[in-house]
């Protein structure tokens, strides 16, 4: 038996790699890339898998070792010759998009860049069908000779896209150098973005980026139809996953009709809610050691190598920043011929950013984030500098700032109620917003506890706090999380927005479960006469029947109503109207539907 990393490991390894690329044991399997909005299938991305009977069968072993061994750029171009050829040869429509790992992509001797496309030619396939799929397995320094390889490939009418955006060592500086046609989200980010905020807001923020530099969004790893139809409802241009299709040696060439169907329905999704946060980017503050600017270039460089994990280094004087300095830009200038000999002794000025991006400590993330959006790309990855009174203390990335802008983000007070933590005015309205803009049919629901004040008056406040708690919670459990939108306007007023067909149902059972569940809050004596004695405004001995649950219901379909104002006021009317009613009531306003 031998052990990974062992001399006889490596060196069967080596001999099976090379027995599979002569056998040319390697399988080919596509995955459907769906367009969101119409749900048509544009094009598959092609994956691949080594003999089924070995080690290598799984991809991540199968490069792992042939990178181990020196073997990489023979497995790649296998790769993408059974890929191609199983593609022509199943006559898949729409667009092949072709894993290339940065280093093969760059021309290394003689038929390097003319390989794959003489291949393509061969079988039939135009280059304008094929998306050059880079992903990253090690970092990339060589930023310069990317591009241009990359302006090659454009020229000669292949796409380009970067693979798990957000997950690979430094895709956020390939995007801005390479500006591709299509950026793949990391599946990190799009697993479970239904139920968590941050993750919807790093997806938010990407894909505005999107819009501004013409690129398309590709969401990947879709396990589950929420995470589809909030993806859709962010604008996110396509999809991949589990859900939408396996990869298949022989794939379909349709959705499954369950995915179609929930594709083609109206109606928006439910985003997952967050508290409104106000934090200074004070807590992105990282201390990095600055240089003076009379500090020589081959001094930083030495900076450089002395610590590999170091990126930037800022350039202070006395204590006022001047900018930055990169170490791929570095690096990238020293790699070429005579640059270190004709600039290493001059000043670090030489190949400083004169224009870093510069924030004092008590800026918000919110406002530095409109400011990175509305900057050059390269402050993204270059990072900014936080200062105090102008003088510098240290530095923030794009990254810290990416994942703390998806914390908050443009939202106004009164976003959750503390009390139970359901969205507040603001959700409630935004939603209702979306649910018109979206042209749907939905019922808008008003709950409103009866004899809720006297209740307060006698048991106390605390009391009345658990009492609106199990009020949230019996909506909650009654409502479908991703249709349905449960929201607390405050106090004992709650609103649920109604996607789901079957709402009366739902609210049949919701006055139930409050009906068994309140007397727990009244002591037996009460309970067994059905209410209590208390106090009115008037100061009069008055007795309150034990609290009931009114919902005040209106239908509401498209282009009956424009804003979120006619709303509540046709569903406080409602209200009204339910209240009346002894007991728990729902009251259904059948004048407000339109005539038939």
């Amino acid at each position: 038996m031998y052990l990974y990393g062992s001399p006889e490991r490596d060196s069967a390894t080596a001999a099976h790699l090379r027995d599979i690329l002569a056998r040319r044991q390697l399988t080919a399997l596509f995955q459907p890339i769906i367009q969101m909005q119409s749900g048509d299938i544009i094009g598959y991305e092609g994956l691949i898998r080594g003999p089924s009977d070995s080690p290598l069968h799984a991809p991540m072993n199968l490069f792992r070792a042939a990178r181990e061994n020196g073997l990489m750029r023979q497995v790649e171009s296998l790769c993408r010759r059974v890929v191609l050829e199983r593609f022509a040869e199943l006559a898949l429509p729409g667009k092949l998009f072709l894993n290339v790992s940065p280093e093969c992509l760059l021309p290394r001797g003689a038929g390097g860049q003319g390989e794959t496309l003489d291949y393509i030619g061969e079988i039939g396939l135009a280059p304008e069908r094929v998306i050059i799929e880079l992903t990253e397995n090690q970092p990339t320094y060589d930023y310069g000779q990317m591009r241009d390889a990359v302006l090659h490939y454009r020229a000669l009418g292949f796409g380009i896209a970067i693979d798990d955006l957000g997950e690979g060592f430094s895709s956020l500086r390939l995007w801005s150098e390479l500006r591709p046609e299509y950026v793949k989200i990391d599946m990190h980010f799009i697993q479970g973005i239904n139920n968590d905020p941050v993750k919807l807001q790093f997806v938010r923020s990407i894909q505005e980026i999107a819009e501004k530099s013409n690129t398309l969004v590709i969401a990947e790893g879709i396990e589950k139809q929420p995470e589809l139809l909030v993806l859709r409802d962010l604008g996110i241009a396509f999809a991949q996953g589990y859900h939408l299709g396996r990869p298949h040696a022989t794939p379909a060439r349709a959705l499954p009709a369950e995915v179609a169907k929930a594709l083609s329905r109206n109606g928006v999704a439910v985003y997952p809610q967050r508290e409104k946060h106000g934090v200074s980017i004070q807590k992105l503050l990282h201390r990095v050691s600055a240089v003076p600017p009379a500090m020589t270039n081959n001094d930083v460089y030495e900076i450089f190598v002395n610590d590999p994990k170091l990126l930037i280094i800022p350039v202070v004087d006395n204590g006022v920043p001047l900018g930055l300095i990169s170490r791929f830009e570095m690096i990238d200038h020293f790699a070429r011929p005579y640059q270190r000999e004709l600039y290493g002794k001059k000043s670090c000025l030489q190949f400083m950013d004169a224009k870093p991006l510069i924030a004092d400590k008590d800026t918000s993330l919110q406002d530095l984030s409109y400011r990175m959006v509305e900057s050059d790309a390269h402050h993204l990855f270059n990072g900014f500098i936080i200062t105090d009174g102008g003088r510098y203390l240290g530095m923030g990335t794009g990254h810290d700032l990416m994942r703390e802008i998806t914390q908050l983000q443009i939202h106004a007070a009164r976003y959750a109620n503390p009390l139970t933590q359901l969205p507040g005015n603001v959700p409630i309205n935004e939603h209702i917003d979306r649910l018109l803009e979206s042209g749907t049919r939905f019922w808008v629901c008003y709950c409103d506890l009866d004899h809720f004040k006297p209740f307060n008056d006698v048991y106390g406040y605390r009391r009345g706090d658990d009492v609106i708690q199990l009020t949230g919670n019996i909506l909650t459990r009654h409502c479908d999380p991703d249709r349905d939108f449960v929201g607390h306007i405050g106090g004992d007023d709650f609103m649920l927005l109604f996607q789901s067909e079957d709402w009366e149902t739902r609210c049949r059972a919701i006055l139930a479960d409050f009906e068994a569940a309140v007397t727990e809050f009244y002591s037996i004596e009460d309970c067994e006469r059905g209410g209590y004695f208390s106090e009115d405004r008037q100061g009069r001995k008055v007795f309150y029947s034990l609290m009931s649950l009114s919902l005040g219901v209106i239908k509401v379909e498209p282009r009956q109503y424009y804003t979120h104002h006619q709303i509540a006021a046709s569903a406080a009317e409602a209200k009204k109207q339910a209240k009346k009613i002894h007991g728990n009531s729902l009251f259904l306003d059948r004048r407000l539907e339109p005539a038939r």
